[in-house]
């Protein structure tokens, strides 16, 4: 790492304790903390009365962030709780996910389509993966925690708890860099209420009822399956009800299962978790599809 690299990263870390945000230091071209963990606290310095968090160690004091940054070459990171921020991350799809589903930035823009509002002009900051952070401040008097797919799928919040990347930084993918310069808005009241509406406690759906002669094997599946999917938090459901539905689709594809039947007990499922009806069906039809076409003859299996 250069000098003016360093010069760099210092003056990002500079600039975001000017604007009030406190920062801490970052493991070089990393996103992981650059302090120690309670478990290796030496209950020394800051740390002399017990052990201090990321968030408390945070600073806006340029003398104690240009003493650290004198010692190496940290990527900066910013506790968005102490900082006053909410920060709402749109995330990219990993290689993992199915093609062709929508990401981050696509099920936000339907998210606030939906609720028939916009979102502001706000601060946003371009990660090294395609994804998006938009700032925001917090409401005032209100300790906001992180979330994780509360919003929808693929939507993040960093709040308390939480910390961002500031950009300047760099990771072996690319910089953060700013997308738009824009002053950080307030929380919207529509994103706010979203983000602290009372979670609807998962029920045990009601499976439509199986024909006498389905395979005992087969009905006991689909029910296992079923409530799986119901008991799924947030954050994981749609990924969970594509993992389940392909799981039974071979059922089907061997004549055990009536297919509008496992399309009717796994939208119960999903429902009962808290996904929308359409991406209920979407999700079911596109998985079954899948399942029929690649599943293994019933005497190979």
């Amino acid at each position: 790492m250069t000098h003016d690299a360093r010069s760099t990263l210092l003056r990002a870390a500079l600039d975001a304790a000017e604007r009030g945000w406190h920062v801490f230091p970052l493991r070089p071209r990393s996103k992981v903390p650059a302090l120690h963990g309670e478990r290796r606290c030496p209950r020394t310095d800051d740390c002399a009365d017990g052990h201090r968090t990321f968030e408390q160690r945070a600073t806006t004091d340029p003398t104690r962030i240009e003493r650290c940054w004198a010692t190496g070459p940290f990527n900066v990171g910013i506790a968005t709780g102490p900082a006053g921020l909410v920060v709402i991350d749109l995330d990219v799809l990993k290689p993992k996910d199915e093609k062709g589903t929508p990401d981050g930035a696509a099920n936000f823009q339907a998210l606030y389509e939906r609720a028939g509002q916009t979102v502001p002009t706000t601060r946003r900051i371009r990660t090294p993966s395609g994804g998006e952070h938009l700032y925001f401040n917090a409401p005032p008097g209100m300790r906001l925690a992180n979330t994780t797919g509360t919003l929808t799928t693929k939507v993040d919040t960093r709040a308390w708890g939480g910390q961002v990347v500031a950009p300047g930084s760099q990771t072996p993918q690319g910089p953060y860099r700013v997308l738009a310069d824009a002053p950080v808005a307030n929380l919207p009241e529509w994103l706010q209420n979203a983000l602290t509406a009372p979670r609807k406690p998962s029920r045990m759906p009601i499976l439509p009822t199986l024909a006498r002669d389905t395979d005992r094997y087969a009905a006991t599946a689909l029910e296992r399956e079923v409530a799986s999917v119901a008991a799924t938090p947030e954050g994981g459901r749609q990924a969970e009800l594509l993992r389940a539905v392909r799981a039974v689709g071979r059922f089907v594809a061997w004549g055990d299962l009536d297919r509008g039947t496992v399309e009717a007990a796994f939208t119960c499922g999903g429902e009962s978790a808290g996904l929308p009806p359409a991406e209920c069906r979407a999700t079911i039809r596109k998985a079954l599809d899948y399942s029929i076409r690649t599943a293994w003859p019933r005497e190979t299996a």
